[in-house]
């Protein structure tokens, strides 16, 4: 029996994820360099059945994700996030692919692409573009092929299989598809010189050239951008950041023991702090993972939860950030010390697009709602 078939969503992908965790933390200062990737943490994934888990039962996956409440999942990501940053980001994007083509796929598509997924094949969502020279297809009949690059693409050159969106003569929006790609080509890491992040191999691919066909687009035009799963989704990152997070307050705890610094009652009141965020943290992501898989709740009131979720855990690693930093001292930032690299690679992830509209979005939908404060999260759609 292949691995896969063994893995049970609530303790074997828990497990897997905690002794990818071990590994990836050990691995990551050799792999923190311009052009760096976890390839091995990667390999780990495939190996312990991570990257087929996501996909659901009946298609011979583990169904992670799909359990109720999602805690499972969030559980794992945190776990990878705690790990590396860079393996996170990665595998929640591997996640959200697997995740659409579930929703968006049809049978023959599903059947396809969940057999590269349990095959070892990784995964990518790439969305972001520039203004000029973004994704298009060139169709000719019912065929065509792709023209243009997308940018910010993590695991750009690892990834080999990429969900993207391209626009298309033939279809009034934006259409959505799986690209096999060559591991090693197509792309370019050059651009990427970041604080953090170094190891997630972040980069500008060019699709031109690659043959598309109708039996590549996933669902309809603009089902991508489909709310509430589109804007709902970003908890899967919220909860990588956590461990993150976590990563941070563990390196700032175990300083303080090994210095003997931990007794000063300044130090013991920015530990504390530190904690207050790390668990708000936490409860924000369980209660996120709960509210994003609840069918029953309108998608606005689901879309204005998450957005909170995203604000309230940067928030968080802010200030355990700022707390961690002011509590070690220079030692903090200097090269070899643990806080060093993974102070950097948290303060660049948490930097996510628009967290002023987040913001006023969900204060919009707060505002309008007839629903009393505590009521405002359990209310179901009509």
């Amino acid at each position: 029996m292949d691995q896969w078939t063994r893995l049970d969503p609530i303790y074997d992908s828990e497990a897997a994820a905690r002794t990818i965790a071990a590994a990836a933390a050990a691995r990551a200062d050799a792999q923190d360099h311009d052009g760096g990737f976890p390839q091995d943490d990667v390999a780990d994934l495939a190996r312990l059945g991570l990257l087929a888990a996501p996909v659901p039962v009946e298609q011979g996956g583990a169904g992670l994700g799909t359990e109720p409440g999602a805690g499972a999942l969030a559980e794992v990501l945190r776990l990878v996030g705690y790990g590396s940053l860079a393996l996170g980001r990665l595998y929640e994007g591997h996640v959200n692919a697997i995740q659409l083509i579930a929703r968006y796929g049809t049978p023959d598509q599903r059947s396809r692409l969940f057999a590269d997924a349990r095959a070892g094949h990784l995964f990518g969502v790439w969305n972001t573009e520039p203004a000029e020279g973004g994704l298009r297809v060139e169709a000719r009949d019912t065929d065509g092929q792709l023209l243009g690059v997308k940018t910010f693409a993590s695991g750009a050159g690892y990834v080999t299989r990429a969900l993207v969106t391209a626009r298309h003569p033939d279809r009034a929006g934006v259409a959505m598809m799986v690209v096999p790609l060559e591991a090693g080509t197509r792309a370019d890491l050059s651009a990427w010189r970041a604080q953090g992040m170094r190891a997630s191999a972040t980069g500008t691919v060019d699709f031109t050239g690659l043959a598309v066909n109708a039996g590549d687009i996933l669902g309809q035009p603009d089902d991508y951008f489909q709310q509430p799963a589109f804007s709902g989704g970003a908890w899967r990152f919220a909860a990588v950041q956590l461990g993150g997070i976590e990563a941070v307050f563990d390196a700032w705890r175990g300083h303080l023991n090994r210095t003997g610094r931990g007794g000063d009652p300044h130090q013991l009141a920015r530990l504390g702090e530190g904690a207050i965020a790390v668990e708000g943290a936490r409860l924000w992501i369980e209660r996120g993972a709960q509210v994003a898989s609840d069918a029953g709740m309108p998608p606005a009131r689901v879309v204005a939860y998450i957005n909170l979720v995203r604000l309230a855990v940067e928030r968080a690693g802010l200030d355990v950030l700022q707390l961690a930093q002011r509590s070690v001292g220079l030692q903090g930032f200097m090269r070899g010390h643990r806080l060093e690299r993974l102070a950097r690679d948290l303060a660049t992830y948490l930097r996510q697009p628009g967290p002023d509209h987040a913001l006023t979005a969900a204060a919009s939908e707060i505002l309008q709602a007839d629903a009393m404060a505590g009521d405002l999260w359990t209310e179901t759609a009509a």
